[in-house]
């Protein structure tokens, strides 16, 4: 197969901030010729659960998203702290965002958001037996709310578009398919 990599000439960051960082490259591509401005955007790596309690009901939360200027429902996760592990960060997540812990966790796989443009990736577990053990301890900028869905209903909110995060779909069929809820 031929080789499509480019090779990276040259970078310089355009802005750096906590939650994204915006970098110019200059590349060359396999038959020499040069791309002069091609921007990306740097964030941290992100871990999501499709998180089922106990008495198997995924739980989901639901959020303002300032950009999309909409309230989400979506599953638990949130950014890879430093050098912590994706499965530390998302049993951390679990925990702040639900009050849930899962002791129970899968690694199902790893994807690019968009990796034309972002260079991070998001893991994705399936977390199983999960009990409530406290409240919520979220960020300073987090409204939370906590909703709990029976493998049926979450089928059908895919099905009607009710979940907006692409990410977020993607690990819930991915479960969905691992738990035989999907042919």
């Amino acid at each position: 197969m031929r080789d499509l990599t480019w090779k990276k000439l040259s970078s310089t960051y355009v802005h750096k901030g906590p939650w994204a960082t915006l970098r110019q490259d200059k590349c060359e591509m396999p038959d020499g010729r040069i791309v002069e401005d091609y921007f990306v955007l740097e964030y941290p790596n992100w871990v999501n659960a499709v998180a089922i309690s106990e008495d198997n009901k995924v739980i989901m939360v639901r959020q303002y998203r300032h950009a999309g200027n909409i309230v989400s429902l979506e599953i638990p996760g949130g950014v890879i702290d430093g050098d912590e592990s994706p499965e530390h960060a998302v049993k951390r997540e679990l925990l702040e965002e639900t009050g849930y812990q899962f002791d129970n966790v899968e690694l199902m796989g790893s994807v690019f958001a968009n990796p034309a443009t972002a260079n991070n990736i998001t893991y994705a577990f399936l977390a199983t037996g999960g009990k409530k053990v406290s409240g919520q301890s979220l960020d300073e900028h987090e409204e939370i709310i906590i909703e709990e869905y029976t493998i049926q209903e979450v089928k059908q909110l895919l099905l009607d578009f009710k979940i907006p995060q692409a990410l977020h779909c993607t690990a819930l069929f991915q479960a969905l398919v691992r738990l035989g809820e999907l042919k």
